[in-house]
């Protein structure tokens, strides 16, 4: 188990480990805001996945268009066919708790230690009904004081790292047994979605079944210009936590993201980390993501994509590599439409 190292940042910055998965949002605000509470995992050997998201959107200065969504993904690195649904209800049909765990949308549930529910778009259909657990604690990407801030506009933590899943899922009424899946459960949120970014997450590398990665290349439009990619992560492995995520620590850090392919690097005196995470064009599906603000992001979205990392000791002068085949998360938000991923709708 990992043992908070800055309980007394966490006090003042107002969040408490049992708060991680309160909703931020307030009915009726005039703020744009968007939430998700999402759930992934990955079978134990196979190239097979599920993603299953729980959303609030709502536009801004238009509260009364507030919607809840629910999404849907089972990745089959198999066949290749990978089914995806998405349902959106009035926001006044859901419930999202602010001081509990709680998630309503429809008639489908979440809540500490298990989630139901059932989406259906067009032709297919998927329905869930999964319990979760696990030991380890919260996992925050972004420095703790940043939570409490307006910047960035964008924020996102591990409700739970390392979850197990056991249950049922149903896709298109071919009935799927999940045993001791693997993967996580997350909360992000915000005033309007990150321009542009590659989102990583590995729980359990092939080679290190216990290690954590959580990982993102994000850059901002300023006017018609881009800034540089910004770089933070968070590896848990070998029982201790990196976090190499501080403001200064991600702007020196590189990294480089081309379809599909995404390579990154950051360092300290102490220690450096290299990765590579890339998914065939076919590993993924295309999502449309509305931004509070006005318009739509593209978000190619994969639960089996592979990753490489490498991480070098530079005291003791060896290094450590993992790797996954087809366990890695790996997502892309943009406004590009010229990837050659199918945009579902």
């Amino acid at each position: 188990m990992f043992v908070p190292k800055e309980e007394t940042t966490e006090k003042r910055s107002g969040i408490a480990r049992n708060q991680v998965n309160w909703t931020r949002y307030r009915p009726g605000q005039i703020t744009g805001h968007y939430e998700s509470f999402f759930q992934r995992a990955n079978h134990p050997s196979r190239p097979l996945a599920f993603w299953i998201r729980y959303t609030i959107f709502t536009p801004e200065k238009r509260p009364e268009e507030a919607l809840g969504e629910l999404w849907a993904i089972y990745f089959d690195g198999e066949t290749g066919n990978h089914v995806a649904v998405k349902k959106e209800i009035p926001f006044r049909q859901c419930t999202f708790k602010t001081s509990e765990f709680f998630v309503n949308v429809a008639d489908s549930s979440l809540e500490p230690g298990k989630l139901r529910g059932s989406a259906v778009s067009g032709s297919h259909a998927i329905s869930w009904d999964l319990a979760f657990g696990g030991e380890e604690e919260p996992l925050f990407l972004l420095p703790l004081r940043s939570y409490a801030g307006r910047l960035p506009k964008a924020k996102a933590l591990v409700g739970l790292p390392m979850a197990t899943y056991n249950g049922s899922i149903s896709v298109d009424g071919t009935n799927i047994e999940i045993v001791n899946w693997t993967g996580s459960q997350n909360h992000n949120w915000g005033v309007k979605h990150t321009d542009h970014y590659a989102w990583g997450q590995v729980a359990g590398f092939d080679n290190h079944p216990d290690s954590f990665l959580e990982v993102i290349s994000a850059r901002f439009k300023v006017g018609p210009l881009w800034t540089p990619f910004m770089t933070l992560l968070v590896l848990r492995h070998k029982g201790e936590e990196i976090a190499l995520n501080g403001l200064i620590q991600s702007m020196r850090a590189k990294a480089s993201i081309s379809y599909f392919n995404w390579s990154f690097e950051s360092e300290t005196r102490r220690i450096g980390l290299e990765g590579v995470v890339s998914a065939r064009r076919e590993d993924f599906a295309g999502l449309k993501y509305y931004n509070p603000p006005g318009g739509i992001k593209y978000c190619l979205n994969s639960k089996i994509a592979s990753c490489e990392l490498k991480i070098i000791y530079k005291q003791s002068n060896t290094v450590d590599s993992l790797s996954c085949r087809h366990r890695a998360a790996f997502e892309i938000l943009t406004d590009d439409q010229q990837h050659g991923v199918a945009i579902r709708d």
